[in-house]
């Protein structure tokens, strides 16, 4: 039986099946290529943790590390935190990849009926979602470092050293790509512009309904109890175990388990409008 799910390239009397991996990486390439025409993209997803990096450390610095001092000797959780800046770098580096994804591409394609022409083709249908998300990984990787990089110049380091600064980077990309989840499901079902752009305000919820400003243990009533509901507040503990206080399993753990979550959520949630859309054209 034949097999119809990859081209076959014929020259010479051979015929040479082309692979997942290749149709993942033709997807790939031309996403890539859209990134480095639209720097454009780019700068607002810098610009937004800088901006809440300086502001929250220039306003609240002084106030949380004095809580910290006058709670010396019961540990930098007691009443405050000793450094606010390690503090806030995870906040900075999830407001950068949160919501970066190349689902604008996407709407585009099924607009100008690129997509409709790629699903006449054999090409592998995951591999239509799976392309973009490499792009998405690499977007994530080069916001993630210039965060990192902010981070360090101004005074922040890493406890568990260079190996800490790899996983609090995978963690960050980890992250960015189980989110892209919502964009990619918006853009299938839609095919709007304008609803993927306001896909992204869905992570404020996540953002703000968690100890990105001060410690759980200092938060009261509702917003410590919505805290503990919130997966993004077990990945900046998790991430700030690497920049403060050392490796702890447990905390990391915790934080790769609320990544893996949202991406089983929002993964299916994108495949399956793909193949709704496969399926109705």
């Amino acid at each position: 039986m034949t097999d119809t799910t990859a081209p076959a390239l014929t020259g010479g009397g051979l015929t040479r099946r082309v692979g997942f991996v290749t149709d993942i990486a033709t997807i790939a390439r031309r996403a890539v290529r859209s990134v480095l025409r639209e720097p454009e993209f780019v700068g607002p997803a810098l610009i937004i943790p800088v901006f809440f990096f300086v502001v929250n450390v220039g306003a609240l610095e002084p106030f949380v590390e004095a809580g910290a001092a006058a709670g010396a000797g019961a540990g930098p959780m007691s009443g405050g935190v000793a450094d606010y800046r390690a503090f806030q770098l995870p906040v900075a580096i999830i407001f950068a990849v949160t919501g970066i994804s190349r689902a604008s591409v996407l709407v585009i394609d099924i607009q100008s009926g690129y997509l409709d022409r790629m699903l006449v083709t054999p090409i592998r249908r995951s591999t239509l979602l799976l392309g973009l998300m490499v792009a998405d990984i690499v977007m994530a990787l080069g916001l993630a470092l210039f965060v990192i990089v902010m981070g360090l110049a101004f005074g922040v380091w890493f406890e568990t050293g260079v190996l800490g600064l790899a996983v609090f980077l995978l963690l960050s990309i980890a992250w960015s790509l189980a989110f892209t989840g919502f964009p990619y499901t918006v853009a299938l079902r839609t095919g709007n512009p304008a609803a993927v752009n306001s896909a992204f305000l869905i992570f404020f919820p996540f953002a703000f309904l968690t100890p990105a400003f001060l410690p759980r243990e200092l938060m009261s009533g509702w917003m410590r109890a919505v805290a503990a509901w919130n997966p993004v507040t077990y990945l900046l503990e998790g991430m700030r175990t690497i920049l403060s206080t050392g490796w702890d399993g447990v905390a990391l753990a915790k934080g790769a388990a609320a990544i893996l979550g949202l991406a089983v959520v929002t993964f299916f949630m994108a495949f399956r409008s793909l193949a709704r859309r496969v399926a109705t054209g």
